[in-house]
């Protein structure tokens, strides 16, 4: 394959934009922001857990409390029946009345413990409220700084952006004034080559493998025409030659 010297050089030129565009994508993978926005993503969904765990608990409980609350109104309703019977004077029977006391004594303990219970539940439920409140300023916290982080991010995948947009502008002005075969070339040994396709040789030392050519090949490069399209033995990248090669 041939290529005039100035070919090969502007195919240089192409190289060092493919380069500069594979450090923007790289720069635009790992841009801190991703893995800042990731962090807050984990945070609102343990804080979105949370809530539902404690409002979870306190629909339980708010059930609870309303099963307590009907037992009691069940057993004042009982115990306002019998003092009425009490207070009414129509029981005269000594035994009769006895045991009604002790039904009212027995149901003032038993709503005395009911509403204990029933407190207890309250102050619980009310701990988990506020709980709630301060998950619910957490999680709005956590969203005012991931907007900023998003706002950020983006500004800086915009600045990324506009620079590929112009690197990928040269490349479309240079790529079609070279030969097609020296394209497809370049193209395919920058797919093997970890993104190089080809590289200069610079005081008798590859700058694609960075290692230095032995004295045969480097006879050989020297030997060639100089428009040659010669290849590093080493990696096989296109080698081109300036005035730097030390030849």
């Amino acid at each position: 394959m041939k290529a005039d010297p100035a070919t090969q050089l502007r195919l240089l030129d192409v190289q060092a934009i493919d380069s500069s565009l594979d450090r923007l994508a790289a720069r635009r993978r790992n841009l801190p922001k991703h893995a800042e926005i990731d962090k807050l993503d984990a945070q609102l969904a343990a804080l979105n857990d949370d809530l539902v765990r404690v409002s979870t608990q306190v629909r339980d409980l708010g059930r609870s409390q309303q099963k307590l609350e009907t037992e009691v109104d069940l057993v004042r309703s009982r115990a306002a029946r019998d003092r009425g019977r009490l207070d009414s004077g129509q029981i005269t029977n000594a035994r009769e009345l006895e045991n009604l006391q002790a039904e009212i004594a027995s149901l003032a303990r038993r709503q005395g413990v009911l509403e204990d219970e029933l407190l207890e539940l309250m102050e619980t439920a009310e701990g988990l409220e506020a709980r709630a409140g301060v998950i619910r300023a957490d999680q709005e916290r956590v969203d005012a700084e991931r907007a900023t982080s998003v706002a950020s991010r983006d500004a800086a995948l915009a600045e990324i952006d506009n620079e590929v947009a112009a690197r990928r502008a040269e490349r479309e002005a240079i790529v079609p004034t070279l030969p097609a075969d020296l394209v497809a070339l370049y193209e395919r040994l920058r797919a093997s080559s970890a993104g190089v396709g080809a590289a200069r040789l610079v005081r008798r030392r590859c700058e694609g493998c960075h290692l230095e050519l032995s004295g045969g090949d480097l006879r050989e490069v020297a030997a060639a025409p100089v428009d040659a399209v010669v290849r590093c033995e080493e990696c096989r990248r296109i080698l081109v030659r300036t005035t730097e090669s030390g030849l």
